[in-house]
């Protein structure tokens, strides 16, 4: 991705390295780069936008708990194949 304009780094590399940024994984003078890039460039602020938004409803859904019913379907799925797996098999000629 290029929004066209002139920065003292590429668009593609800001955001081959957004992701880390959102996540605070970055080395200060790295985020510093990336930040100073945001607020030069629109396309990849909203490209930092979406990526938060998905970030934060992917965290949402993931608090949600699976129902009691289904947990212990696949617990009781888990030890079948388990049980399955450590029965010695028989040789077919």
């Amino acid at each position: 991705m290029s929004c066209g304009g002139n920065h003292d780094v590429e668009c593609q590399q800001i955001l081959d390295r957004v992701h880390w940024f959102i996540d605070n994984e970055l080395e200060s003078a790295d985020a510093a780069q990336i930040q100073q890039h945001l607020e030069e460039c629109g396309p990849c602020l909203d490209e930092v936008t979406l990526d938060r938004l998905v970030k934060v409803l992917i965290s949402r859904s993931c608090k949600e708990s699976a129902p009691v019913e289904l947990r212990q379907r696949i617990v009781f799925t888990i030890r079948q194949v388990h049980i399955e797996l450590s029965q010695p098999q028989l040789e077919t000629d």
